[in-house]
């Protein structure tokens, strides 16, 4: 599927591996771009990509909770009125509430387990909220179709969109990591599943894995626990830079023939 002259929404476009897919599909000239994010960072991204990607690209920024229904379909209102039905989604907000799973109290000898409502959070913003954010520009691109007189796709029309979901190694299990892994096993299930449904509109949907990549979230581990803990696993001896994510998102999104799930882990699997 090509990217240039498409409407695409971006969601944790402020920082991280969501601004740097912002940043590759402006200059892989996509036609408008709704960025999407809870940080005010999203207008200066939106500004930089103005300044640096002179393309003729409509760069919209969008403050907000990507949990939000209300705003996730003003977000596709608002694309669809001014710029065309949005047909690549990448749902790339994410947040972490990391702790072990039972701790015990040296005291008490009280079982502490992990915070209920850090992980309810955690779901809403890792896992319902992209399959929804993925959903709605599905169920648009039907609309569409369907105002078109058009049913069921067929591979003569070329596809009609792409979705692409931000998974993670820790999918498969880390400590510390119970909602998050939790969250990104989810996606797995999420996104076979739709890439069953959405076919017959057109829509290709493929899941990523990112191993340790060097954003806000990862730096906030601190400098010596990824040192010690993450480098020496690695490939590459380095954390993985947002750009190589990017590019490889781009080429799922681009590459019809790719399905499924792609690991761009650098080597890093989860400790056993």
């Amino acid at each position: 599927m090509r990217i240039d002259g498409k409407v695409a929404v971006v969601t944790g476009a402020g920082s991280g591996i969501g601004q740097a897919v912002s940043q590759e599909l402006a200059k892989r000239r996509v036609k408008g771009l709704m960025l999407v994010d809870r940080s005010a960072q999203v207008d200066q991204v939106a500004a930089q990509i103005r300044d640096e990607v002179n393309c003729g690209v409509e760069v919209r920024p969008y403050i907000g909770d990507v949990t939000d229904q209300a705003f996730r379909r003003r977000v596709f209102d608002e694309a669809a009125g001014e710029l065309g039905v949005a047909t690549i989604c990448v749902p790339a907000a994410g947040v972490t509430r990391d702790r072990l799973a039972v701790k015990v109290d040296k005291d008490s000898g009280q079982a502490d387990l992990y915070p209920i409502e850090d992980f309810r959070l955690v779901m809403e913003v890792n896992l319902v909220a992209p399959v929804y954010w993925a959903m709605e520009m599905i169920g648009r691109i039907a609309e569409d179709r369907f105002k078109r007189c058009l049913r069921k796709w067929t591979p003569s029309e070329g596809m009609q969109g792409a979705v692409v979901f931000i998974g993670s190694v820790s999918s498969q299990g880390n400590r510390g990591q119970i909602s998050y892994s939790a969250t990104k096993a989810g996606l797995e299930g999420a996104c076979a599943t739709l890439t069953k449904e959405s076919v017959f509109h057109g829509v290709r949907c493929g899941l990523i894995h990112p191993g340790f990549t060097d954003t806000p979230m990862v730096r906030a581990l601190g400098d010596e626990y990824i040192g010690q803990h993450i480098l020496p696993q690695t490939q590459l001896g380095r954390l993985i830079r947002p750009q190589e994510i990017a590019d490889a998102i781009c080429f799922m999104l681009e590459n019809s023939a790719v399905s499924g799930e792609l690991w761009a882990d650098a080597g890093w699997h989860p400790d056993v």
